[in-house]
């Protein structure tokens, strides 16, 4: 609480916490505003009576809003679906990766990944005006009136979330896009404990020969797994490994600085949640369109990519590990790395100058298999808890592996900034807790 109370204090650090607490609340506001054109009541029965793993998954990384057919119902996928064909084109044009490391032509990168997002917006957007016309009583106008406003309507809502993202990272805590998907399973924890509750309360009224709903045994088994997996992913965010590095003795201008010894500090999982969020988004593409389209083989692929079967289980498996060595490839370069070290005039004990890129690319690719296991492992729970212990498809997609890997690891992150920004008024941080316990004593 004193940490709380000193942070508040701090006019800069308290401003940046109230402009991200009030962006992500105009998201989640957005969140239950229906498309017009559409009957929200109608839309909401439907989907309550036919609820199955698909619409669970779309409004898992949108927040519930796709439930509502709201302006937000896209959320932030459609960005982060163009991030991924921007990166993976990166590496097939060697133009484009040049172009992306100066800082002009970030920018310009920058710009073809919105105007990337808009078609993919456009696009999804379309399938979901598709499915939309099934549903009993959800249009409110003419067919094509409805698409047109609708299309606009969406793509417009996807926009601006992406907007809100971008200003929260730049003058709130955080990163914007991960906290905007932190938002929306916070939001829908509420409801998955109400669901919860339902459930044992429906066990315990049935008779005891013919029991439904959640067994209390099989919860109570759960909520112990659910604290060890969370104790789990905070010690593999945590976790590292620390490469030792030696800086002799050199000269700058008329000064001599004497040698040093410092370290690189690799992290087991050094994306982070970027491979789970990845992987999602880009399952949830074909998902999304297969599953608001009439067109027989786009409905067969996302009948086959159904999120409890046993090929989406393969292929998401399968994305989390390629996305975990991809994005440690572009966030922590080891032949770069190498090359900083050598021209500050530094070695790395028992490794040879030449050998320096193979052992750190060496190192890197044990650190990262282990760690992009776990990460795909965590990711089934849900399924896994959802099979065996008959857990509501929702609270299964809430308490479950992948929600739990974005909630812990986007706080930590966040944590972390908050950490800087008091450090840099002196103060201790949330994580300080053996020095605050040393001025206690």
């Amino acid at each position: 609480m004193s940490t709380l109370v000193d942070m508040m204090r701090m006019k800069d650090i308290r401003k940046k916490v109230l402009i991200t607490l009030g962006l992500l609340a105009v998201s989640r506001i957005g969140a239950v505003i229906p498309v017009p054109g559409i009957n929200p009541v109608a839309v909401l029965n439907y989907f309550e009576a036919s609820a199955n793993s698909f619409t669970e998954y779309l409004n898992f990384f949108s927040g519930g809003a796709f439930s509502y057919y709201s302006i937000f119902m896209l959320g932030v996928m459609p960005y982060i679906s163009t991030q991924i064909i921007v990166q993976l084109l990166m590496l097939v044009i060697p133009s484009l990766k040049k172009l992306s490391q100066d800082p002009q032509g970030a920018k310009k990168i920058q710009q073809y990944t919105r105007y990337g997002t808009i078609v993919v917006c456009i696009l999804q957007s379309l399938a979901t005006t598709v499915y939309a016309r099934g549903i009993p009583g959800a249009l409110t106008i003419g067919t094509v009136p409805f698409t047109l406003i609708a299309i606009v309507s969406v793509t417009a809502g996807s926009m601006l979330l992406l907007w809100i993202g971008e200003k929260i990272t730049q003058f709130g805590v955080g990163n914007g896009v991960s906290l905007l998907i932190f938002a929306g399973i916070v939001a829908r924890i509420p409801s998955a404990f109400y669901t919860l509750i339902q459930s044992v309360n429906l066990w315990f009224a049935s008779e005891a020969g013919a029991r439904v709903g959640m067994n209390p045994f099989a919860l109570l088994l759960v909520v112990v797994m659910f604290i060890f997996v969370v104790i789990l992913v905070v010690y593999e965010e945590q976790g590292q490994r620390k490469i030792p590095v030696h800086y002799a003795k050199r000269v700058v201008g008329r000064k001599m600085y004497g040698s040093q010894s410092s370290f690189i500090p690799f992290k087991i999982n050094p994306s982070g949640v970027i491979p789970v969020i990845f992987a999602s988004a880009l399952l949830s593409f074909p998902l999304q369109l297969g599953y608001n389209s009439n067109i027989g083989w786009l409905r067969a692929v996302a009948n086959f990519l159904n999120p409890q079967g046993a090929p989406y289980m393969i292929i998401y498996t399968l994305l989390i590990i390629g996305f975990a060595f991809f994005y440690t490839q572009i966030s922590l370069n080891p032949i770069e790395m190498a090359k900083n070290i050598r021209d500050n005039g530094g070695s790395i004990p028992g490794v040879r100058n030449e050998k320096m890129e193979e052992y750190l690319t060496k190192v890197l690719n044990r650190i990262v298999l282990p760690g992009a296991i776990f990460l795909a492992f965590i990711a089934l729970i849900p399924t896994l808890i959802q099979m065996f212990f008959n857990f509501p498809s929702d609270v299964a997609m809430l308490f479950g592996g992948t929600s739990l890997i974005i909630l812990v690891g986007v706080d930590l992150d966040t944590m972390r900034q908050l950490d800087g920004l008091m450090k840099m008024h002196h103060h201790d941080g949330f994580v300080d807790v053996k020095k605050r316990k040393a001025k206690k004593m």
